[in-house]
């Protein structure tokens, strides 16, 4: 062969005595077919088959294949982002003149594409109380499935998944949970019942605040197909690179989880035990509400939890966050950097509580010494309550 024909055909090489620890990453938009024949009948292979490099290369299948054993699951997808995995959940599954019942703490851009993507197009939604109160008298002939998000990413509800997935099984109506905050390794959803897990691998599968990724699991395979289809007519795929960076960071997710599960905690009932603090917010100290509900299904907690202020302090917030040392101000969480971010539900619930009223300190633990933290978060709230 001439020169530009071997520039442009890589050679084969022997790779019988190489073996590595790390995924490769294989970038691929033309999948080659070993002959004619397999071109001819590529619609033929099955979902975990190769076509065309938006539907998965093998670095994608390891992934899909890592997640599906940690959720004890039968397959999953990987989506763009952890919006994206809820969305292409609702769109694969709901048609004009059907219902989404949704929480009230639900993600606030999950609302916004209720609101603004599907109601528009015939798809309703109806918003239910996390504690699930009056939750089975919503439910009519038009309800496909019941989204939920536990705990709620500022407010930190619970929703009662078992019981959520009786309901829609008694109903004949699918569920689904976002369980970013836990990962299946402190709560696994599908062995609640529910039938689509999804989470934001942006935040703790990741682990580094640097990619953007979702997951979906599912333990029937129609549910999965109905998941592939909508990808595929809607072009959604995921870059191999991310799910490298997904893939490596994945590797130490039980070791940071439980630091940071621990950390957080301790923090948390310090910043508990401080007079000038209203309340803390966090599944594992026993006066949350919801606490009971947490030590049956959780086996543990992760480092995300957020804090009332009063109204005195909401007026000195801006100058304690600019005297921060340690932490970051930024949202998402599960990085190696801790963050910390007000956020403010204000007319933004169905069903208010007084407390919706205040600004919530959403923290993120990360990796940095406990004691920094202590003395950075003392400090601010030295600060808010002068």
């Amino acid at each position: 062969m001439r020169d530009a024909t071997n520039c442009t055909i890589h050679p084969a090489v022997d790779l019988s005595e190489f073996t590595s620890l790390a995924v490769p990453t294989y970038r691929a938009s033309t999948i080659v077919f070993e002959n004619a024949q397999a071109y001819t009948t590529r619609s033929q292979r099955d979902l975990d088959s190769y076509l065309y490099g938006l539907y998965g290369t093998p670095t994608t299948r390891t992934l899909e294949a890592q997640i599906t054993k940690l959720e004890n699951g039968l397959r999953s997808v990987i989506v763009p982002s952890g919006q994206a995995g809820a969305t292409i959940v609702f769109l694969s599954v709901l048609h004009p003149g059907d219902t989404v019942l949704v929480p009230d703490n639900v993600y606030p851009p999950v609302l916004d594409f209720c609101v603004n993507y599907l109601e528009p197009r015939g798809i309703h939604h109806k918003i239910y109380r996390p504690d699930g109160e009056g939750m089975e008298d919503l439910i009519d002939p038009s309800v496909k499935l019941i989204w939920a998000e536990s705990p709620g990413s500022t407010t930190m509800e619970l929703q009662d998944l078992r019981m959520i997935a009786a309901l829609g099984k008694k109903h004949g109506v699918l569920t689904g949970a976002d369980n970013t905050w836990s990962t299946p390794l402190l709560l696994k959803p599908l062995d609640l019942g529910i039938d689509f897990s999804m989470q934001a691998l942006s935040k703790y599968v990741g682990g580094h605040s640097d990619i953007l990724l979702g997951s979906i699991c599912v333990n029937d395979l129609e549910l999965r197909k109905k998941l592939r289809d909508t990808m595929r007519m809607l072009g959604i795929g995921v870059s191999p690179d991310e799910v490298s960076l997904a893939l490596r960071g994945i590797e130490t997710m039980s070791v940071r989880l439980a630091h940071v599960g621990k950390v957080a905690l301790s923090l948390a009932e310090e910043l508990a035990s401080r007079l000038d603090v209203e309340k803390v917010l966090h599944p594992a100290l026993p006066d949350f509400p919801q606490h009971a509900l947490w030590k049956r299904d959780f086996s543990g907690a992760s480092g995300v939890f957020s804090v009332v202020l009063n109204q005195r302090q909401e007026h000195r917030l801006d100058e304690g966050l600019d005297q921060l040392n340690v932490m970051a101000i930024g949202a998402s969480w599960g990085g190696t950097r801790s963050l910390i971010v007000p956020m403010s539900v204000k007319n933004a619930r169905t069903f208010e509580q007084a407390e919706h009223q205040r600004i919530f300190l959403r923290i993120n633990v990360g990796l940095e010494d406990l004691e920094d933290l202590r003395t950075d978060l003392n400090n601010l709230f030295d600060i808010l309550s002068k």
